[in-house]
Formats: C-alpha cells, sequence, structure tokens
C-alpha cells in the first residue's frame, strides 16, 4: 500500500477540479498542434506560431510524441497520426545513420554532432509510450534506445548514466550531470512498465541512491547538479552563466520537485513488481520537497518559485519559469496521495492558483513559459511556447495512480478519478 485516504475536502476529490484539469488539458494539447513539421515537432512562439526560421529538435519531437502518446491513450481523437509522425521523425532524420543514436536536430543541420544523455532518455520516453498506443515503427525504435542506452550511456560501474558524446561515441565527457539522470530515472520508469525488465527500476534506484540519497540528503535535500567524473561536487560550474537553460549555476529548486515526485514512483512501480523498496524514498521525497518550498517560494519578497538559488538559498536568477510551477505542483500531489498530509494539499492549492493567475495565458493560448521577477511575461531563459510536456502532465498526473508510469496508466484506465 503506497497511498494513503486523501482529506475528505481535497481537490483531488473534487469532480470540478478535474473538469477544470481536463478543460485545460485539451488547451494545452490544442495548442501544441501547430509545432508539427515535416522532420518532427518545432518551437513555438508567444502566439502559437512556428517561426520562418523553424526547425524540428530531437528534444521537443521526443516530448510531443509522448504528450500526443498519452493523449491518444486517453482516447481522445486527433493525435495518434502525430504519435506516428513523432516515431516516423526520430526513427529517420533525427537519428544518425552511421553511428546510431540521435543529434539534436535533423540531419546535425546545427553543427552539433554530439550525442547528449538528456535527449537519448527522452528518445526512450517516447519510444516506450507510442509502443504502449501501438504506434506504427514504434518497437523499433523501442529497441533501438535501448541498445544505445546499454551499449553507451549506462555506466553499470556508476549506476548512472553517462553524459555525452562525440559522434562516433568518443570523447567522454568528463562531467556527470543530475539533470540528464533525473530524466533517464523517468524514462527507466516507463521501460520498466513496457518491456516487463525490472532492471530498469534498479537502474533507477541506483541513480536515486547516488544523487539524492548520498548527495541531495548530504546537502539539506538540495539537488547538486553537476560532478567532476569522480562524482566531486562542482558548486561554482556555469557560476559565469547562472541562468544557462540545461546546466545554470547552484540549485535549481524546479529539481528538488521533479525529483521528489520521480523518487514516490520509483517506490510505487517497486513495491507493485515485488521488488525490495528501501524506506527512506519517502522520506527523500518528502525531504526535497520541503527544501524546494521552504528556500524557493517567495524567497525574494514576490510571490512564485525562482529559477535558482546560490549554496546559501540566496535567489540567483529570479525569474519564474512554468515548468518549475508544473513540477511543483506535481510532487504536491504525488505526495498528497502518498501521505495524506493535509499541508501538501495547502501547497497544491497555492501553486495552482498562482499558475492560473500568473503563467495560464488565455488571450493568446497554452501558458507563458518565463515570468519576470515581478511576475510579469519574459524570455530571459526560455522565449516563446515550445514545450507542453510539463504543464501537460501536471494537468494529468492528479487523475492517474503512482504507478505504473504515466501512459501505461492512462492505456489501461488506471485513473483515480476519472476525466
Amino acid at each position: 500500500m503506497t497511498t494513503q485516504p486523501l482529506p475528505a475536502s481535497s481537490w483531488l476529490n473534487a469532480p470540478a477540479h478535474h473538469a477544470w484539469l481536463a478543460a485545460e488539458g485539451q488547451r494545452l494539447l490544442t495548442f501544441a498542434k501547430a509545432s508539427r513539421l515535416p522532420d518532427g515537432f518545432g518551437n513555438l512562439d508567444a502566439t502559437g506560431r512556428l517561426p520562418a526560421d523553424a526547425h524540428a529538435e530531437t528534444m521537443n519531437t521526443a516530448r510531443m510524441t509522448h504528450s500526443f502518446a498519452m493523449a491518444h491513450a486517453m482516447g481522445l481523437p486527433g493525435y495518434a497520426e502525430l504519435v506516428a509522425h513523432g516515431v516516423a521523425a526520430l526513427s529517420g532524420p533525427l537519428r544518425d545513420p552511421e553511428h546510431g543514436g540521435w543529434f539534436a536536430t535533423p540531419r546535425a543541420l546545427d553543427g552539433n554532432r554530439g550525442k547528449a544523455a538528456y535527449l537519448h532518455a527522452f528518445v526512450a520516453l517516447a519510444a516506450s509510450s507510442a509502443v504502449v498506443v501501438g504506434a506504427p515503427g514504434a518497437q523499433q525504435l523501442l529497441t533501438d534506445a535501448i541498445h544505445i542506452i546499454d551499449q553507451f550511456f549506462w555506466s553499470e560501474e556508476e549506476g548512472v548514466m553517462l553524459e555525452s558524446f562525440a559522434q562516433d561515441w568518443s570523447g567522454l565527457e568528463a562531467y556527470r550531470g543530475a539533470n540528464s539522470n533525473m530524466h533517464a530515472t523517468e524514462a527507466f520508469l516507463a521501460l520498466a512498465d513496457v518491456t516487463g525488465d525490472t532492471r530498469w527500476l534498479d537502474r533507477a534506484l541506483r541513480i536515486v541512491e547516488r544523487l539524492i540519497h548520498q548527495h541531495a540528503a548530504g546537502s539539506q535535500f538540495m539537488v547538486i547538479e553537476h560532478f567532476d567524473a569522480h562524482w566531486q561536487p562542482l558548486r561554482a560550474y556555469n557560476e559565469d552563466n547562472p541562468a544557462d537553460g540545461f546546466r545554470p549555476y547552484g540549485i535549481t529548486p524546479g529539481h528538488g520537485f521533479e525529483w521528489a515526485r520521480l523518487v514516490l514512483h520509483l517506490e510505487a512501480a517497486r513495491l507493485h513488481a515485488g521488488l525490495p523498496t528501501p524506506a527512506w524514498l519517502l522520506g527523500d521525497a518528502k525531504g526535497l520537497f520541503a527544501s524546494a518550498s521552504e528556500y524557493a517560494w517567495s524567497v525574494d519578497g514576490a510571490p512564485g518559485i525562482v529559477y535558482t538559488l546560490d549554496w546559501n538559498h540566496r535567489p540567483v536568477v529570479r525569474e519564474r519559469l512554468h515548468w518549475t510551477h508544473a513540477e511543483a505542483s506535481a510532487a504536491a500531489q504525488a505526495l498528497l496521495k502518498r501521505t495524506g498530509e493535509l499541508h501538501y494539499e495547502t501547497w497544491y492549492r497555492r501553486i495552482w492558483e498562482f499558475c492560473d493567475s500568473h503563467f495560464i495565458d488565455r488571450v493568446q493560448g497554452s501558458w507563458h513559459h518565463e515570468l519576470s521577477p515581478h511576475n510579469q511575461p519574459s524570455s530571459k531563459i526560455w522565449g516563446g511556447k515550445p514545450d507542453l510536456y510539463h504543464a501537460w502532465q501536471a494537468v494529468v498526473l492528479p487523475a492517474l495512480p503512482l504507478a505504473p508510469s504515466m501512459t501505461s496508466a492512462l492505456s489501461a484506465g488506471s485513473y483515480v478519478t476519472k476525466w
């Protein structure tokens, strides 16, 4: 048993709340359809249009394929063909036909021929979701993604994903990153469901043991993002480029929330599979949420969660990003289901009230992806509205159990509350 009774008045029990989430989900999906390009999916601008120079990207293509597969699994018409398009793009122009693996853009048109663990984790997630909904070519894509992860990225010695390589798989980067391993954990949970192979749950546990139970727990549950090849923290990493979109300096509270949710999914998945499940997983999830919410919410005097903090919990990059708040909401509902503790209900409502007031764009559509320190739309870190994945998952997760993974749960009709 991995869940507790919800408070009687919980929004998670309220049909009207789930109707609101469903309506918001439909709005997000409709907006995102315009991202289709011949070679995959691209980045929409703030008005929901593709710029004249738009090109497909592997990250967005994988995320859109996964998200559209979730929609199709729910029984929403109009998404099966978009899933098939994503699978075709990931199987064709985005894949390296010579050395295997995936470029960041079709045929590496951006000049970047490197192979990044972050992108490959999303390809595996997209492939697993596409397999669940029976998309043509999805099984081969999944087989290819698993082969690449097994052959190059997974380090059995270190118990993590290695970070990046050159095109021909030489030149391993002397860096270890929490972000890529966080999304690998997410992908591994899905791979376990789709393949029935519990080694993915063992691998996910090894990642969590190192990055969360060892490093974050030893640092007031602040997630350490950057390490050298010997797993020594690089606390000054990118100090001269603190607003980097993927490797920012210092603490990224949004990842604390995201990890908290994934740790609970891992706990539930291992219990469901009958595997040994450490009791510390719940405690670590609680610690992650407590640290991120205490130190990052309204830390500069304005409501919302800042993008980054320094090692003394002082705000560095004060912009508020939509994905951070989506993950905070998702973590709050997961902890609420797992524990039944009322303060998670309070946080869940607080975060959704903030998103409703500040992020949801009812004029141009979708969500503002970034707000200034004064909670006005801005584009210091992320311009436009390229991301469906975070907000979409945030509106779907409240209706789902903690296991199995999202697309598998949707396909099986495993709703906690029906939409």
